[in-house]
């Protein structure tokens, strides 16, 4: 790949500018798009084109509509009718909510364009999406694992592709995708248009789209890991034991309308999403080991409203684009500093603002730093943690906030009053010396709480 290199845009103030067809201005018109989002007006002309790109931002930025409807405006451009078993454009996403929403996506805007559509991925039967193969598609979106299956039993030819999108690149490599996608991209053809889009830009990335881009326009629209402008971010220093009660406290603040909690494992978002049931709380888990049935149903009754919490793994995260989403809890932080960023991005879409709120343990704190250094900022912190040698007298107990940077906001799970204990340390914790943060300062800082 030759080095990529900026597109010279202009000022654009409708979609009518951007150069895309008729049918395709007409199906954004009817989903109530007015005006294009940064990534929207930069990569549309080059797409439009037929440049390969390389697309740098953040998430919720309207990335979809950026590569689908030039794509589908190209399809209109070259009328051709889908062959058997092969498809013209081929996505690839990560995971099965983000590849169904793409699809939804190319559905809305080819509405008036007659396209045939198709999504598949695992976890469903073969049946229905052999029998989409089998007429051939003009868009199909896929997850890598089940495209090679029908590959290798000859359901799939992809000799005929002319457009390919890896979306959500950085997130294909941190599932363990890289040989999948080598040996899908091997039986491309040679001449294509190639489309890579990623919210970060590490060297891999960059590595794999050096060996399949040709001369790539680059957009960006965002500094590298920049989390949402508009997500007010804090972080709660308590320990392991009471995280639960803690989170059960913060859930049950009205302000928290739809909010989604984030876990490493999927036994432990299961756990965490039966103690909020228990709780009364309206809970559902969503991970890797529902079937698809129940991930669909409890997306939504999620974006419906009838659940109030959404309880889901890093799999998930970038998969559940849903408008609303008030406040963003990581129960536990991402062992990759880069997924804080995906999982915050859940809140705050659409121009609305929101809060992400991280419960973090003294285990933790490398990845609280980790995670500073790579957004590049100081997140404001409230301590509940419980003073040495505190009994707790239940399982909703927490200690006073006792914020310790400027700027930060108690936070009072204690149903809004404080409480009457003095925040110190974990119990029986060795002290030892603070490890300075981002912004240079140490995080316990402060003068030690007496014993009562």
């Amino acid at each position: 790949m030759e080095r990529a290199r900026p597109y010279e845009s202009y000022p654009v103030t409708t979609f009518s500018d951007l150069g895309l067809t008729e049918a395709v201005l007409r199906a954004l018109t009817s989903e109530g798009y007015e005006t294009p989002t940064p990534i929207q007006a930069q990569a549309i002309p080059p797409l439009l084109e037929g440049h390969d790109l390389l697309g740098i931002a953040q998430t919720g930025t309207g990335k979809t509509c950026a590569f689908a409807t030039p794509l589908i405006s190209r399809l209109l451009k070259f009328p051709e009718s889908p062959r058997p078993k092969q498809a013209r454009i081929l996505v690839l996403a990560p995971t099965r909510e983000l590849a169904a929403q793409i699809g939804d996506s190319f559905r809305a805007y080819g509405r008036f364009a007659g396209l045939r559509v198709a999504t598949i991925f695992g976890g469903v039967g073969f049946g229905p999406q052999l029998q989409a193969l089998s007429r051939g598609l003009d868009v199909l979106v896929a997850t890598p694992g089940r495209l090679l299956d029908h590959m290798a039993q000859g359901n799939l030819r992809l000799d005929g592709t002319s457009a390919v999108v890896l979306d959500e690149a950085d997130h294909m490599l941190d599932l363990g995708f890289l040989v999948p996608i080598r040996k899908i991209f091997a039986k491309l053809p040679k001449r294509r248009q190639t489309l890579f889009f990623s919210a970060t830009m590490p060297p891999e990335i960059a590595t794999l789209a050096g060996e399949m881009l040709h001369q790539p326009v680059k957009v960006s629209v965002t500094p590298v890991a920049k989390t949402a402008d508009r997500v007010a971010q804090r972080v709660i220093l308590v320990e392991a034991r009471r995280k639960t009660s803690v989170l059960v406290d913060l859930l049950q603040n009205p302000d928290f309308r739809r909010s989604i909690v984030f876990t490493r494992t999927k036994r432990g978002a299961d756990r965490v999403a039966s103690a909020l049931i228990e709780a009364g709380l309206t809970a559902e888990a969503i991970h890797g080991n529902k079937s698809q049935g129940q991930r669909l149903r409890a997306l939504d009754g999620f974006r419906s409203g009838r659940v109030a919490v959404l309880v889901a793994t890093d799999i998930a995260a970038r998969g559940i684009d849903i408008d609303g989403v008030s406040h963003v809890v990581n129960f536990e932080l991402p062992e990759v500093p880069e997924a804080y960023v995906h999982r915050i991005g859940r809140t705050a879409r659409a121009g609305s603002e929101g809060e992400a709120i991280s419960l973090c343990d003294h285990e933790e704190r490398d990845l609280l730093r980790a995670i500073e250094k790579l957004t590049r900022q100081a997140i404001s912190t409230t301590d509940l943690r419980l003073a040495p040698g505190t009994r707790e007298t239940g399982t909703r107990e927490a200690a006073a906030p006792a914020p310790n940077k400027a700027g930060a906001r108690p936070a009072r799970p204690n149903g809004g009053r404080p409480a009457k204990k003095p925040a110190s340390r974990h119990e029986g914790e060795r002290r030892r010396a603070p490890a300075p943060l981002g912004d240079g300062r140490s995080r316990d800082a402060r003068p030690q709480a007496k014993r009562r």
